[in-house]
């Protein structure tokens, strides 16, 4: 299989369970298509032509030719330089490896989180939150994580796959998307009552399960086992956190229970004084999860996939 028709499936697995739904994910390329067409001959030359295409600035192609046949990949939750020496290591002992997939966004990829994150004003609208109060809640917290960014050396990881002649790309919100629509309908095929039976449900996941004895298994934040779950959201996609002054919105729309892969201590202290019970399901396992969901179809593909960083396979297709 080739890089690009690799990459492609993975949008469009994105795309199919973006919680937003394909009329959002529709507006993403259509405001992309027109910022472009406005653009002048040089500001064209700048533009990132692969908005067109793809909803999701927080995964990319970050290295590699789009017809390079694919044998084999080493896939991890963060791929950083430590990793990529790893899968060099590896090809010397014979294993064939062409890839370097990452999770977490780099390079370019990570350049684009903060304005990955513009999509959890559409979850907030779908939740009830009127679209101007989501936008203006977001409005700051975009800029902060964009600003956050601009010192980083973002680029490393992606100079050393080139050295060493290794493609590479960043898959990040597509299997988040995976997740959170995933968990969402195990949770509501399971109807917890409460809090401590929202925790069983997601043990019977495997990429939870065997998070337990490391102690990174599901965890109830806030709250109590015995607590009535009500509404339960799971909060899985997005890039990254968002705003504090969300909590105070879904308290009053009746959300009771949030699922989440992990919070800041500050959005922890607003949910609880929100009453709002929060279930930590594990941010390691929870990505696991997403990428297990893709690379059953790429593994289909008759492509070899080695796991590092976090990462541990489990096979759905057999």
């Amino acid at each position: 299989m080739k890089l690009g028709e690799l990459f492609e499936l993975a949008i469009k697995r994105g795309i199919e369970n973006d919680p937003r739904g394909k009329e959002a994910v529709d507006r993403v390329l259509r405001l992309a298509k027109e910022e472009f067409e406005a653009l002048d001959d040089d500001k064209k030359k700048e533009f990132d032509q692969d908005k067109l295409t793809n909803p999701y600035a927080d995964s990319k192609i970050l290295t590699g030719d789009l017809d390079q046949e694919i044998k084999g990949l080493l896939i991890g939750v963060d791929m950083e330089v430590g990793e990529i020496l790893l899968a060099d290591r590896l090809r010397e002992k014979g294993e064939s490896i062409d890839l370097i997939w990452s999770h977490h966004p780099e390079g370019k990829a990570l350049g684009g989180l903060a304005e990955l994150m513009k999509m959890q004003e559409d979850l907030l609208s779908d939740l009830g939150v009127p679209i101007s109060a989501a936008e203006g809640m977001m409005a700051k917290r975009i800029s902060e994580v964009d600003r956050s960014i601009w010192p980083l050396n973002h680029n490393r990881p992606v100079d050393a796959a080139k050295l060493l002649d290794f493609a590479m790309l960043s898959v990040h919100t597509p299997t988040d998307n995976m997740v959170a629509t995933f968990l969402q309908k195990h949770l509501d095929e399971k109807a917890p009552e409460t809090l401590g039976d929202v925790v069983a449900a997601i043990k019977e996941i495997p990429e939870y399960a065997q998070q337990v004895p490391i102690n990174a298994g599901p965890k109830v934040l806030l709250g109590s086992d015995k607590m009535r779950a009500g509404k339960v959201v799971v909060d899985m996609t997005g890039g990254t956190s968002g705003s504090e002054d969300v909590y105070e919105r879904l308290s009053r729309l009746g959300v009771s229970t949030m699922v989440m892969m992990h919070i800041p201590e500050s959005h922890r202290k607003l949910a609880e004084k929100h009453n709002i019970n929060v279930i930590i399901a594990g941010h390691i396992a929870s990505d696991a999860v997403g990428m297990n969901l893709l690379m059953d179809e790429v593994e289909a593909k008759g492509i070899k996939v080695y796991c590092c960083s976090g990462f541990y396979r489990v096979n759905r297709n057999k």
